[in-house]
């Protein structure tokens, strides 16, 4: 997540003020509370992309073997991003051991799921499945009953507009945002004669 010049302006007053608490004037809340439902809103997104990316798992995976190098593809990203291989991975993995790649996964995969096991029985509850929810900025002086008994100020020149989208439009899917990535292909050996 990066946050603009703007926003790590404001996070670092928030910060400074958290540790030396002090009254807020009101357009220091408004920026607070704005940061907050921005933070919000990408933590929503990166929620939703993960669960688009662990359906094209399932969907790679349903599909072997013809589904190879886009499963393990996918596999070794969703294992970068936390996720736990469940047994369907598993297995899978196994029917493809004969390759190197799938292989390697397979060990890497059996240790999480044991490690997960483990914890699970330990009492420890270990969820991949969703990120935790995050609770709301309420502790600035003045607080939220403040923020909100305040009426809407018009946007100036130096606050930029938020897009919108159009009514009954719905928002895109991750794969029309982030195209699929395209291995290269290598060029073709030149066979010599003789």
């Amino acid at each position: 997540m990066a946050f603009s010049a703007d926003e790590l302006r404001v996070l670092r007053r928030a910060l400074a003020i958290a540790l030396h608490p002090m009254p807020l004037p009101d357009e220091d809340v408004q920026d607070c509370l704005r940061l907050a439902g921005a933070v919000d809103e990408a933590v929503g997104e990166a929620g939703r992309l993960r669960t688009f990316l662990l359906a094209d798992l399932v969907r790679y995976r349903n599909a072997l073997p013809g589904s190879v190098s886009g499963y393990l593809e996918l596999l070794q990203d969703a294992l970068a991003g936390g996720y736990d291989p469940g047994p369907d991975d598993l297995a899978a993995l196994r029917a493809l051991r004969h390759r190197p790649v799938a292989a390697a996964l397979l060990e890497r995969c059996q240790v999480l799921a044991e490690r997960s096991v483990r914890a699970r029985l330990a009492g420890r509850a270990v969820s991949a499945k969703a990120p935790a929810p995050r609770s709301r900025l309420l502790a600035l002086p003045g607080g939220r009953a403040a923020a909100e008994a305040e009426p809407e100020r018009p946007k100036t020149p130096a606050e930029p507009a938020r897009p919108t989208r159009p009514a009954g439009r719905p928002a895109p899917k991750p794969s029309e945002v982030f195209p699929p990535r395209r291995r290269p292909v290598p060029p073709p050996q030149q066979r010599a004669a003789g």
